[in-house]
């Protein structure tokens, strides 16, 4: 347990996942490190409940998404549970699969990917579906499902092109390459790359910048940027122009102006 600028916080472990909550940043670490923290359904039920319940926590500032053990993801573990367990249909199996990758859409909070090693089919997806990826210079991505005889899932024929763009996505979805770090920055795949001794400290340092803004307006202009491809110019001045009211009521917007009249780093609170 740790004191931080929201009060007490507390790593609380789960069968797959760790969830360190201090000074305003979620970290979520996958625990499967013996299977490069293969997504299992105990991992996926785990995670959904993490993201709704982070949703609607008004403490939790950012969230950082990572791997143990020197990996990120390698994606959906498709060796099956255990012998004689009763599996769901396919179909609704994959439903549950979509409501993950829509909780981690819908969150109001920032989110950073931190990525070292294997971060391939739906643990790639993972890792672009947050708003921002920082890579060791150990990464390596792919959509790795043709290679399985799979088609993409975890949002990845959504998030793929916005990433990269629509021939780009093609690319590494039809021939399902495995890339390197520097190959992920040159195509926009990810935001930085850091040899992986930095990694830790420059994650810490942008969640810590993310976790002092102000919420409210942060969050309007996430949802901005992501409804952005599917709106009009004029739809989205008009969202601006919503999102600005809202903010003009908040406390927050009134300290900053404050702070920047008296010339000191403003304090915001989420109200």
């Amino acid at each position: 347990m740790r004191v931080g600028v929201h009060g007490l916080s507390i790593v609380a472990q789960v069968e797959t996942i760790d969830v360190d909550r201090a000074d305003g940043v979620v970290t979520i670490t996958l625990t499967r490190p013996e299977k490069k923290n293969a997504i299992n359904g105990p991992m996926w039920d785990e995670l959904l409940a993490t993201f709704r319940e982070i949703s609607t926590n008004p403490l939790d500032r950012v969230v950082v998404i990572t791997g143990a053990g020197g990996d990120f993801c390698s994606g959906a573990d498709l060796t099956g549970g255990p012998a004689g367990a009763e599996r769901p249909h396919y179909l609704a199996n994959m439903r549950h699969v979509g409501d993950v990758a829509l909780a981690l859409h819908k969150l109001p909070q920032p989110t950073i990917a931190k990525v070292r090693g294997v971060s391939v089919g739906a643990g790639c997806n993972l890792a672009i579906g947050c708003d921002l990826v920082v890579a060791g210079d150990t990464a390596r991505f792919s959509q790795i499902f043709a290679r399985r005889g799979l088609s993409l899932d975890f949002g990845g024929s959504w998030l793929l092109p916005r990433r990269v763009g629509l021939h780009k996505a093609k690319e590494l979805a039809l021939f399902a390459d495995i890339i390197s770090a520097p190959e992920a920055l040159e195509i926009g795949l990810v935001n930085r790359v850091l040899p992986d001794a930095e990694l830790d400290a420059f994650v810490a340092d942008w969640a810590s910048r993310l976790a002092a803004g102000p919420p409210i307006a942060l969050a309007q202009s996430k949802r901005m940027l992501d409804n952005s491809m599917a709106v009009t110019f004029e739809q989205a001045l008009d969202d601006e122009g919503a999102a600005q009211t809202v903010n003009s009521g908040t406390t927050d917007t009134g300290e900053a102006m404050a702070a920047f009249v008296e010339k000191r780093t403003p304090k915001f609170s989420g109200h």
